[in-house]
């Protein structure tokens, strides 16, 4: 026997023979007998206790495991079947902003140690795993791999603590959930549940139906597929008759928030009584479903509540049929680039000229809006707004471009960060400032903010600057991120960065090339200084025939080149140019060669390139409208 397929079933046969010698029957053999009852939430209950939200709730196996084994034994008292391990969060991406992530084996034995101990022979217990808080690629920046290895190790621990089957809890995709599932299996042959989250509309994040996900979840082997969290007991009926009209060899699973929460007197409430939770318990076994529980906001009285109307009787299967869906409106037509923005309508015909801005520190726009006009003037063709440049915290760049277009009539190019904003903030904000009138949106990634003013701010990352491109081609199609339709397309002139100076030159162009298949429509590099640089980049991406822009920062002096290369990311000074600048000395003669080097870059770029923007130190217009002097 291979050593892995041994490990597999020497872990299989610890969990029946625990199960056995407990007096409890085996998962399996307690699906075929009837309805099994799960416990209810955790995080409620250890909120409740006075845990306070921004603690790491699975490292209180360690710290405070009389507090978890006390809530898993009211569950066991309550009549539940199943105990779920106090490990949601316990893997690697969840624990190590904490500071934990080198003891996620540890968290893990210790969760399904405490739960043994509280299920005293009376229940079995389930490994807890769930999601890993972020996409996978090709949305976020998290690799299919990385995700399996991540779930690898957690379900080690947990098998380590003799657990009796798994519960992969509410999976945001069936990619994660497809991760979770290969790591288990890769492990042992215990039971597997795995349960999805759905939204409002009935799928989940990404658009994947009820049914999508029980045919998909069938071919992976599991003992039950069902629902979890995010909705309450109506709409997650409505949803696991949708699974059970699709079902055919696996059995189902329910465990709804109890309702939506309240905030009452500072803290958050769940409304749904123990006694509304059963009377849909009653509801689930009758559409079908095998394994009951709770979620978010469940309670120890809920799940006494459960198991009272689960042994109450378990009325036959009530046949369900679902009219067939009506066929979803098809998405709209999407708007053409030359009706997009002046800008779209101008790159690619004429050599265009964008001069980039950061906004103010305060909330007082005058200045910016006063050099804004100056650039109008001077024939620039549009502003670009940074986005909280260098992680600091500044006026919203998506504001300022508001005040730009209306103050000014100005085309503005808004810099949009992957960092500040989660999935639901990012698609909000998109279609706020395309109904304000922005349409140029850059898609930028973001500096960390420990390079900024607040280094313990939280970073966000969801997505990186291509799963971003995506959100967006998703709008520009009529529909939001899940597939659902939002009414008529929008018209984003979507945007994405390029690094012609960095070191590792195949990879930029490798995700310069992902970012246009995903929907880029124009590139703006960062600053470049070498004529030979622009021309080797240039070649080398011709083949995506969208325009270029290329970036050119003129520099300030000595002191701000040697700035720029050593302490922004991103940046890099030629040492030629740098020594340049040493010799132009300060003061004007400084300004001087900094404009004429940047010029130089700047007639390279006219010859091959389809537009510039100019980056001016300290928000100088004036040394930008210089730099363009040479274009006539």
């Amino acid at each position: 026997m291979a050593a892995a397929t041994r490990a597999r079933y020497t872990a299989s046969i610890m969990g029946e023979t625990k199960a056995q010698a407990s007096g409890v029957k085996p998962f399996l053999e307690r699906l075929r007998d009837g309805v099994v009852v799960c416990d209810g939430a955790m995080g409620t209950m250890l909120y409740s206790r006075g845990v306070f939200v921004n603690r790491c709730f699975d490292e209180l196996n360690l710290s405070n495991p009389g507090l978890v084994q006390g809530i898993h034994q009211e569950y066991v008292e309550s009549g539940a079947d199943v105990v779920e391990t106090n490990t949601f969060g316990a893997h690697r991406f969840k624990l190590g902003p904490h500071g934990f992530e080198g003891q996620v084996v540890k968290i893990n034995r210790e969760g399904a140690r405490i739960a043994r101990a509280a299920a005293q022979g009376q229940a079995l217990v389930a490994g807890s795993i769930g999601p890993l808080g972020k996409p996978l690629e090709p949305f976020g920046n998290i690799a299919f791999d990385d995700a399996v290895a991540a779930y690898r190790e957690q379900a080690q621990g947990l098998v380590e603590g003799g657990v009796d089957l798994f519960l992969l809890e509410t999976m945001p995709s069936l990619d994660q959930a497809r991760a979770a599932v290969t790591a288990v299996q890769t492990l042992s042959e215990l039971p597997i549940v795995v349960s999805l989250t759905f939204n409002e509309e009935g799928t989940t994040a990404y658009g994947e139906k009820p049914e999508d996900v029980v045919r998909t979840a069938e071919e992976w082997d599991v003992a039950v597929v069902g629902a979890n969290c995010s909705q309450g007991p109506q709409q997650m009926l409505e949803t696991v008759k949708r699974m059970a009209a699709a079902a055919s060899r696996v059995k189902l699973s329910a465990m709804p928030n109890a309702g939506a929460p309240a905030l009452i007197d500072g803290r958050y409430v769940y409304l749904c009584t123990p006694e509304y939770m059963a009377s849909y318990a009653r509801r689930f076994i009758a559409a079908g479903v095998s394994v009951v529980g709770g979620c978010c906001g469940t309670t120890p009285p809920h799940i006494r509540n459960l198991v009272r109307s689960v042994r109450m009787g378990q009325p036959a299967r009530e046949v369900v049929t679902l009219e067939a869906p009506a066929r979803a409106k098809e998405a709209p037509a999407p708007i053409p680039r030359d009706d997009k923005s002046p800008l779209a309508r101008k790159l690619g015909k004429q050599f265009v000229v964008s001069v980039e801005l950061d906004p103010p520190k305060g909330a007082d726009p005058g200045r910016i809006i006063d050099r804004a006009q100056y650039c109008k003037e001077n024939e620039i063709d549009a502003i670009n707004v940074a986005d909280g440049p260098r992680a600091s915290a500044r006026m919203s760049a998506q504001s300022l471009c508001v005040l730009l277009q209306n103050k000014v009539g100005i085309d503005t190019i808004l810099h949009y960060t992957c960092r500040d904003r989660n999935l639901l903030g990012i698609q909000s904000d998109l279609l706020g400032a395309y109904a304000l009138g922005l349409r140029n949106i850059l898609a930028i990634t973001g500096d960390p903010p420990k390079l900024g003013d607040y280094p313990d701010a939280t970073a966000v990352y969801d997505v990186d600057s291509i799963g971003l491109i995506r959100i967006m081609d998703h709008l520009n199609h009529g529909c939001d991120l899940a597939g659902n339709l939002i009414g008529p397309a929008l018209g984003i002139h979507i945007g994405c960065g390029a690094d012609p100076s960095k070191p590792d030159w195949d990879k930029e162009i490798r995700r310069l090339e992902e970012k246009v298949k995903a929907g880029a429509e124009y590139v703006m590099t960062q600053p470049v200084y070498d004529p030979a640089t622009v021309e080797r980049f240039l070649s080398a991406v011709r083949h995506l025939q969208v325009p270029i822009m290329i970036g050119i920062l003129p520099l300030y002096s000595h002191r701000n080149a040697e700035f720029l290369h050593n302490e922004v990311p991103g940046m890099r000074i030629p040492d030629d140019i740098r020594e340049r600048m040493h010799k132009a000395g300060s003061g004007e003669k400084a300004q001087l060669e900094g404009v004429a080097i940047a010029q130089e870059a700047l007639l390279a770029a006219r010859e091959l390139a389809q537009g510039t923007y100019i980056m001016p130190p300290f928000n100088k217009v004036e040394l930008a409208v210089r730099v363009i002097e040479p274009l006539g």
